[in-house]
């Protein structure tokens, strides 16, 4: 077997990651300029540059689509917290992963923060996305929980540590969401930074 018949399946599963973060953008930047209930799959697949059952061969409904942009972000995060040395404090590494994945945020795609804000808004009350979003935050935790667990010597499913630290995680994310509501203007790395800061006060590792 030749280098390129070994390196296809990562070549392929990376294309298909591609894929996967352009349909959700899509959904998510038609969603904040058009509104929930003027967006297609097939305006968004021909925004993305595929077909119609391209996007439905990645998600079941526009509104899994937008999620998975926090599930992508979160186990990015995750990736990156197992990438942090080992010695180095636990809630100072989550602060530094979380830190590294936030500044690829929308905007770095573009959008000024009156659009951003916009678009969490839009996102957050939409009822129809609630379910999805909470999908997600159970997927996320989860994926934070094995790292957590990996790093602190602890058991997943017999500890309640890692899945303690893994829910702190997912609160501290979702509060410096809301909170780019009502200040948007703040620096996403001081919410992240403060966020964090907080828990490491009073939830110390084992």
């Amino acid at each position: 077997m030749g280098s390129d018949d070994r390196e296809r399946p990562g070549l392929r599963e990376r294309k298909k990651r591609e894929t996967r973060i352009a349909l959700s953008w899509a959904a998510i930047q038609l969603t904040v300029e058009r509104g929930w209930d003027n967006v297609r799959v097939e305006d968004i697949a021909a925004a993305a540059g595929v077909s119609p059952r391209t996007f439905n061969n990645y998600f079941s409904s526009k509104g899994e689509a937008i999620a998975a942009r926090h599930v992508e972000r979160a186990y990015a995060i995750a990736a990156e917290l197992r990438a942090q040395p080992a010695d180095k404090p636990l809630w100072e590494a989550v602060t530094d992963a979380a830190l590294s994945q936030f500044a690829l945020g929308l905007e770095a795609r573009g959008e000024t923060s009156d659009e951003r804000t916009a678009g969490l808004k839009l996102m957050l009350a939409e009822p129809a996305l609630q379910a999805e979003f909470a999908k997600a935050y159970m997927a996320a935790e989860a994926e934070f929980a094995e790292v957590v667990a990996e790093r602190t010597g602890t058991d997943v499913t017999t500890d309640l540590y890692p899945r303690l630290v893994a829910g702190a995680i997912g609160v501290a994310i979702s509060a410096v969401t809301q909170q780019r509501l009502h200040t948007p203007d703040v620096p996403i790395e001081q919410l992240i930074r403060e966020a964090f800061g907080r828990l490491a006060a009073g939830l110390t590792a084992p």
